[in-house]
């Protein structure tokens, strides 16, 4: 993948790290960033990475993260998180697109030659399996403004299977049986994420199907850069040098590319470089270090052996606190991973059983390159299941941490096409439609919000479900407010299934629209059907289906995303 490694300087990677540099006019002399294709006002990659070390505040990271936050205007200009008021500012779409267009560019430009361009391609883009219909519609929408329109969407830790069953060819069949649950764990970066797929029969033949997924979790190896920080950053306190927070998250940055650096075990230590802020609290470059066992004790602190019936454990917040990402309160992977497995009620469980048995586990991400950490997460697992009466849990083994997701997903492709084995996912969660009980005006109480099933768990992409037995009706003519709920544990609820008790669900972004009726209707109330589509792409649709005589015919059509447009009407 070409990209910036240095100002005039491009050169090809395996990777190109998600992370976004908006470089000053003094730091972009002209050309300084040019790419073979152009030069955008924007470095992403490699450069970009390594520079946001030293000037954080021009560094866009975990732009994925943001895409999926329900706290915020996913739309709004937020990006850099406390930058100075002369940088330019991003939404989390806008930087998330930028890398998809860079990836398209760099594509289009090593296939000029054959006059082939990504736009024109089948494209697979991942996200986290804890993505919701929101934060997935937005994914999509990143994407068509980057230019790619013909997407599938594929949950990672399902492309990180791919992935291995790719790499064992035919063996897989002798290494996993019907009967087995795999459990696949997948810390990265920035979050982790845990997903169960079940191993089954059709036709004779094995098959795999997803069987739950995990919440969306930030916890991952930002987490062990902040933690390593703050342990230099102590040391540093200790010796009289105080750090402010622009050179504290410098060396955020700079503990990353540390623990990344091939030399810290064999050398056993790596030196940190903090740049001063001139005459400052700090005046010159601060010097400090870090040491392979201070690394690993660090890291194995967010892997501890912890029981099963261990529960993340939830802090006292502050009441106001600064714009941010909502971070995991609980640092423990292992504790997370407990929680997962005992809600993960649709699975199959063994008789007597507290929690679903999984009999094989693979791990991804880059924090697993360490295969100690891996037989350490699979150990704290395995003693779960042992405990229980189960068996030894079989290690299943990826052949790359970094590029699984994407030869997986490539592999995906393939079998969407019959030329291999396709995992059966479908939705990963159950989604609903609120709708307002009738009832007569009483002072002070608001009329009561059930929730619908509107698409359960499991349905499949391309399909559609007409909800059946209900009597609703919709307001045409005048801007409403349509509120949508979710949940990733209410596996059997079907198509029509009332739920009293919203505060079991998820509730998600409401669209604000307005449904178009006939001359003189506003404000009118119109019996409709309910209709939910999951696209062809993995995003979720609503279709309200005129029941009157005076609107036969009439359909109204809201996709589910944060836009606040209003709907298609045919």
């Amino acid at each position: 993948m070409p990209q910036i490694v240095a100002p005039g300087e491009v050169a090809a990677g395996p990777l190109l790290p998600s992370f976004l540099y908006l470089p000053s006019a003094v730091e972009a002399p002209k050309r300084a960033f040019a790419l073979p294709w152009g030069e955008p006002d924007a470095v992403v990659g490699q450069y970009a990475r390594d520079r946001g070390a030293l000037v954080p505040g021009r560094l866009v990271s975990s732009a994925k993260s943001w895409l999926s936050h329900p706290g915020v205007d996913r739309r709004g200009q937020l990006l850099p998180v406390g930058a100075d008021p002369e940088v330019p500012r991003l939404s989390p779409i806008e930087a998330s697109a930028r890398i998809v267009r860079h990836l398209g560019a760099a594509w289009d430009a090593l296939h000029a030659a054959e006059g082939l361009r990504l736009a024109d391609q089948a494209v697979t883009l991942t996200v986290p399996a804890s993505f919701d219909a929101v934060a997935r519609e937005l994914t999509v929408q990143a994407a068509a403004d980057a230019g790619l329109a013909q997407l599938t969407l594929l949950e990672e830790p399902q492309a990180a299977l791919y992935a291995w069953v790719q790499d064992a060819g035919d063996t897989w069949r002798k290494s996993v049986r019907p009967g087995d649950v795999i459990l696949v764990v997948d810390v990265g970066g920035g979050t982790s994420d845990f997903s169960l797929i079940a191993v089954g029969e059709e036709d004779g033949r094995l098959a795999l199907s997803r069987l739950a997924v995990g919440d969306h979790i930030l916890l991952g190896g930002d987490n062990v850069d902040l933690a390593l920080a703050h342990l230099v950053q102590e040391r540093l306190r200790g010796e009289g040098r105080k750090l402010d927070a622009w050179q504290f998250a410098a060396l955020t940055h700079a503990c990353r590319q540390a623990k990344e650096h091939p030399e810290l075990e064999a050398k056993g230590v790596v030196p940190l470089a903090i740049p001063g802020r001139g005459s400052g609290l700090v005046g010159g470059t601060i010097r400090a270090e870090l040491s392979w066992s201070e690394l690993r004790n660090v890291v194995e602190g967010f892997f501890p052996d912890v029981p099963i019936t261990a529960a993340p454990a939830a802090q006292r917040r502050v009441g106001l606190t600064t714009l941010g990402l909502p971070y995991a309160q609980d640092p423990a992977v292992t504790r997370h991973l407990a929680a997962f497995l005992r809600r993960a009620g649709g699975a199959p469980k063994r008789a007597g059983a507290t929690f679903v048995h999984p009999t094989a586990i693979l791990f991804n991400g880059g924090v697993f390159k360490d295969a100690a950490l891996r037989e350490r997460v699979a150990a704290v697992v395995e003693g779960w299941v042992k405990a229980e009466g189960g068996s030894k849990l079989k290690r299943l083994v990826s052949k790359s941490l970094d590029l699984a997701v994407a030869e997986g997903a490539a592999y995906s492709g393939l079998a969407r096409r019959g030329r291999g084995i396709r995992i059966r996912g479908g939705t990963a969660r159950a989604y609903y439609v609120g709708v307002e009980a009738a009832m007569p005006a009483v002072p002070g109480y608001a009329p009561p919000i059930r929730a619908v099933c509107l698409a359960p768990f499991g349905m499949e992409e391309g399909s559609a479900i007409e909800v059946p037995a209900l009597e609703v009706g919709a307001v045409v003519g005048e801007r409403t407010s349509f509120r949508f709920f979710a949940s990733s544990t209410r596996r059997d609820d079907q198509p029509g299934t009332m739920v009293e008790d919203t505060d079991d669900l998820v509730e998600l972004p409401s669209i604000e629209a307005e449904l178009p009726g006939r001359d003189g209707s506003t404000g009118e109330v119109l019996p409709v059907g309910l209709r939910a589509a999951v696209t062809e792409v993995g995003t979720l649709e609503l279709q309200l289906v005129a029941r009157d005589e005076a609107h036969a015919g009439s359909t109204w059509k809201l996709e589910f995303s944060v836009r606040g447009d209003a709907p298609a009407g045919a």
